[in-house]
C-alpha cells in the first residue's frame, strides 16, 4: 500500500484527539516499516544521482536493502514488541507497535512480487499475494481505488474526531497525498486510460 494510506490507517485505528503522545505513535508506526526504503532511495536518487530504475528495479530487490527491509518489516519482531506493550498496559507502545503490524498485515496481504520477509528472522521467505494495490496485472485496477476510497472515509472520520487545525491540516494533507497519484495520472491521460 501507499506510504499516506498506512499513516490514514494507523491514525485511525490509534490515533486519538486528546492523547497527542498516542496519536504521534499511531503515525510513526504507520511509518517505520517503510521509512528505511525512503531513507536508502532519497540517498540514491536525491545524494548520489542514482537513476531511479536502478533504485527500483536493482536496489530494491538487493540482499542488502532485503537484509534492511526484514528488520523493519518483521511480524515477529513488531509481534513481540506489541505484545509486551500489551502485557505492560503501556498505551504509547500499544499505539506504535499496533500501528507498525497494522502496516505489515496489509502490505503482506498486497503485495505481489515486491513483498518484503515478513517473518524474519524465522525465516526469509516472501510471501506473493495474488493481490497487489498497484500492479494491474494482480487487481491492482480495483484494489488501487478501494485502497483510495477507503483512506478517504477513514480521512472523513478523521476529519470529525479531530478538530484542532493542525491536525486538520495533516488530515487534508495525507488525503491529497493518498489521491494524488490518482489525479496525476488523469491528468495526464485524461481519464482515457
Amino acid at each position: 500500500m501507499n506510504t499516506p494510506a498506512h499513516l490514514i490507517f494507523g491514525l485511525t485505528a490509534f490515533g486519538r484527539p486528546a492523547r497527542p503522545a498516542l496519536t504521534a505513535a499511531a503515525l510513526a508506526g504507520a511509518l517505520i516499516p517503510d521509512l528505511s526504503l525512503y531513507l536508502m532511495a532519497g540517498w540514491h536518487l536525491w545524494i548520489l544521482g542514482t537513476l531511479p530504475e536502478v533504485v527500483f528495479g536493482e536496489l530494491y530487490f538487493s540482499q542488502a536493502w532485503q537484509r534492511v527491509f526484514q528488520v523493519d518489516n518483521s511480524m515477529i519482531l513488531w509481534g513481540i514488541a506489541l505484545a509486551l506493550g500489551l502485557m505492560a498496559r503501556i498505551p504509547v507502545m500499544i499505539a506504535l507497535c499496533g500501528s507498525a503490524m497494522l502496516h505489515l498485515v496489509l502490505d503482506f496481504l498486497m503485495h505481489h512480487d515486491d513483498g518484503r520477509a515478513h517473518f524474519w528472522p524465522a525465516t526469509d521467505w516472501i510471501f506473493e499475494s495474488p493481490v497487489s494495490y498497484w500492479d494491474g496485472a494482480h487487481f491492482g485496477n480495483i484494489v488501487g481505488p478501494i485502497e483510495v476510497l477507503v483512506a478517504l472515509l477513514c480521512c472523513s472520520l478523521l476529519w470529525r474526531r479531530f478538530a484542532g487545525a493542525g491536525m486538520r491540516v495533516l488530515i487534508a494533507a495525507l488525503a491529497l497525498a493518498e489521491l494524488a497519484p490518482m489525479l496525476i495520472f488523469w491528468v495526464m491521460f485524461g481519464g482515457n486510460a
